[in-house]
């Protein structure tokens, strides 16, 4: 059932179109990855799904009631973590938690039923009363979640959670957020791709203010056409020279030295990109036979996501 559904919505800033007639809609339970370059409007999207803007043009409906209409009971429906997700240093995690609670009309058993659960949720026990301020970017990241969902929204809405995070942060963040989509709605702005691939079931992509893909993230990735990578790991004479110049090879690269491979004597990994029209694994295996090597690794790689964003967000060419 649908739970948020965007008709033809504009955005204009002077003489800027930011969001140009975007239509797309979003189901109960979905957890949705929003992908776009800066500048393609994101932000502006997300801001107008939880009314921080109004749009200029067209209509945005949460549970099949306008945003219009619905307005103070829809904010209490949804939760937001804006990029710049904005805390209060000098509070201690639990006063600044009581004080979101309370901007949310929250109280009494309500808010500590709420407060208790997004505690745990969030995994921020051993900080709850920590001032804000000495607590690192990822439990900072954690805490701003844990304020987003502390009145239990229907639609979580969050604005690259994992930005400034060092990788085992953003694992522990995606994680969080993975587990957070299995109760709730979730519309999540990122650049880093792999975080979409790992908790993301559908996929939207905006660019120049409209959309320019969505659907299952699997089905996208099959679309991630044009191209195919083959990455080939063989041993034998002259193979890097022969693979290279096989017909329908685009290019090739020497993924590592012969002298880097374990036991090399000759052996080296080669990554071929070759057109997707044509499957050029069986040649390879026929050259590899007629000339003797040895073939210790031979296989397609799956589409990639950053093809796939490169082809639909690629800058339009100036004639």
């Amino acid at each position: 059932m649908t739970l948020l559904a965007l008709d033809s919505v504009t955005k204009r800033y002077g003489d800027v179109t930011a969001v140009d007639r975007v239509t797309f809609s979003i189901d109960r339970g979905q957890v949705v990855g929003f992908l776009g370059p800066n500048g393609a409007g994101k932000s502006t999207t997300m801001r107008m799904i939880t009314q921080y803007h109004e749009p200029d043009h067209g209509t945005i409906l949460f549970d099949g009631v306008p945003l219009a209409d619905a307005g103070r009971e829809a904010k209490r429906r949804v939760g937001y973590l804006p990029e710049n997700n904005p805390l209060y240093t000098d509070m201690l995690v639990a006063e600044y938690l009581q004080f979101v609670g309370r901007l949310r009309e929250m109280s009494g058993t309500e808010l500590a039923r709420g407060t208790d659960e997004a505690v745990v949720a969030t995994g921020i026990e051993t900080v709850f009363h920590r001032p804000i301020g000495e607590l690192s970017k990822g439990y900072r990241q954690r805490v701003g979640l844990a304020a987003a969902i502390l009145h239990r929204p229907d639609l979580l809405v969050l604005d690259e959670p994992t930005e400034g995070l060092d990788p085992n942060q953003r694992v522990e963040i995606r994680k969080l957020i993975g587990d957070l989509g299995k109760d709730r709605t979730v519309l999540l702005s990122t650049h880093i791709l792999p975080e979409v691939q790992h908790t993301c079931s559908r996929l939207l992509i905006i660019n120049r203010g409209r959309i320019a893909a969505d659907g299952p993230v699997e089905e996208l990735l099959s679309r991630a056409g044009g191209q195919v990578h083959i990455s080939v790991e063989v041993e034998g004479d002259g193979a890097a020279e022969r693979l290279a110049t096989l017909p329908g090879v685009i290019s090739a690269q020497q993924a590592a030295p012969a002298e880097e491979v374990a036991g090399s004597n000759g052996r080296l990994k080669m990554r071929l990109t070759a057109s997707a029209s044509t499957d050029l694994r069986p040649e390879i295996f026929r050259l590899a036979t007629r000339s003797g090597w040895t073939v210790y690794d031979l296989h397609q790689e799956a589409g990639s996501l950053e093809d796939l964003f490169r082809q639909l967000t690629a800058p339009e060419e100036t004639p």
